[in-house]
C-alpha cells in the first residue's frame, strides 16, 4: 500500500477509504498514472509550439529530455501498478516469452 500511495499525490494519504481498501487504492492509482502519462504526452506534443520563444531551443531540448525520462518512469510505474491491481483482483500472471 505504501508503494501505491507513493505513486499518487501526497494528499491521497488523507483518505481512509483508500487505505482501508487496497483494491480501491490500486484501482485509483492506475487511473492516476494513466492521467499523468497523458499529461506528459500532451506536454511533449505542445512544448515546441508553446515555449520555444520563451526558453529557446536549448531549453526546449532539455525539457523534452526531462519529459521523456518522466514518461519512462511513469510507464514503468503504471505497468507495476497494473500488475498489483491484477493480482488483487485474482488474475493470474502469465509470463510472456
Amino acid at each position: 500500500m505504501a508503494w501505491l500511495l507513493d505513486q499518487c499525490p501526497a494528499d491521497y494519504r488523507l483518505y481512509a477509504g483508500w487505505r482501508r481498501h487496497p483494491l480501491a487504492l490500486a484501482w485509483v492509482t492506475t487511473r492516476h498514472l494513466d492521467a499523468q502519462l497523458e499529461a506528459m504526452r500532451t506536454a511533449y506534443r505542445h512544448l515546441r509550439g508553446d515555449l520555444t520563444d520563451a526558453i529557446g531551443p536549448e531549453g526546449v531540448a532539455q525539457v523534452l529530455a526531462d519529459l521523456e525520462a518522466e514518461g519512462v518512469r511513469l510507464l514503468a510505474a503504471r505497468r507495476a501498478a497494473g500488475l498489483v491491481l491484477d493480482a488483487m483482483e485474482g488474475r493470474a500472471f502469465v509470463p510472456r516469452l
